[in-house]
């Protein structure tokens, strides 16, 4: 590729360590000339994201909660004042507790149910929000998904409930937010072994299923979620807005599985 992102600043948010696919993300981004812009959760995991930043060589690493609205405020403000402008936004953000992907769905608590939506969907909608100002010239949003947001995935649950709100989502925000030239996409990433993926039970048997059954025989590389992410970011992507991608090898089209 030839610098696709030449020239545009890119806020990516869920980096957590060198395995995670916001890491992935990042690589290609900065690869393709993108000016980076990195966020952490909280002061626990401050040292693990600049350190890979660092190495990234991204102009800014800014702390977020996007569960607390005043951790958004203060980010957007920072933005603000430094005269930054964005024109990629990715979010690489969910959580449920591991309980409740572990428990058949029905014995979901209301307090985990509501955790997950609101880490995983809700702060899409608030991100979005926050962003859309820093967009004065337009540009793209991207999210990430899974196949449990459409089918029924062991032990994913309650997160697969969220991702499908958190799609739906899309839809919607891209419906808002394109009057503004800002498209709003997902990508539903294959399997891929990430420090998360760890917490659902029985992971290693869905890779293995997935290699076997998938059309490529193979699970899904993260730079192949990476260079579409770069798609979507760049003008290549200019067309492209409410829609889910998937990246998995072809699994998802699949019967019988």
């Amino acid at each position: 590729m030839s610098k696709l992102l030449e020239g545009k600043t890119a806020l990516v948010m869920g980096v957590a360590n060198r395995w995670s696919i916001a890491y992935a993300i990042s690589s290609a981004f900065v690869r393709e000339g993108a000016n980076l812009i990195l966020t952490y959760q909280a002061e626990r995991q401050k040292a693990t994201v600049e350190e890979l930043g660092t190495e990234l060589g991204a102009s800014k690493i800014l702390m977020c909660d996007v569960t607390k609205q005043a951790e958004l405020d203060g980010l957007a403000e920072t933005l603000k004042a430094s005269e930054t402008t964005l024109d990629i936004v990715v979010h690489s953000i969910a959580f449920a507790k591991p309980e409740d992907l572990s428990r058949p769905y029905v014995e979901t608590t209301r307090e985990g149910y509501l955790l997950a939506q609101e880490v995983s969907a809700y702060s899409l909608v608030a991100l979005s929000r926050m962003c859309a100002p820093l967009m004065p010239n337009g540009g793209s949003i991207l999210t990430l998904s899974y196949l449990g947001a459409v089918r029924v995935v062991p032990n994913y649950n309650v997160m697969g409930v969220a991702k499908a709100a958190l799609e739906a989502s899309v839809r919607y925000l891209a419906s808002d937010l394109g009057p503004a030239n800002i498209r709003v996409n997902a990508i539903s990433a294959g399997a891929i072994k990430t420090a998360a993926a760890r917490g659902i039970k029985d992971f290693s048997k869905l890779l293995g299923g997935v290699a076997e059954r998938s059309p490529l025989k193979r699970t899904t590389d993260p730079a192949e979620v990476a260079d579409t992410a770069v798609f979507l970011g760049s003008n290549l992507g200019r067309g492209v807005t409410g829609n889910v991608i998937y990246v998995d090898a072809g699994y998802q089209i699949m019967g019988m599985q």
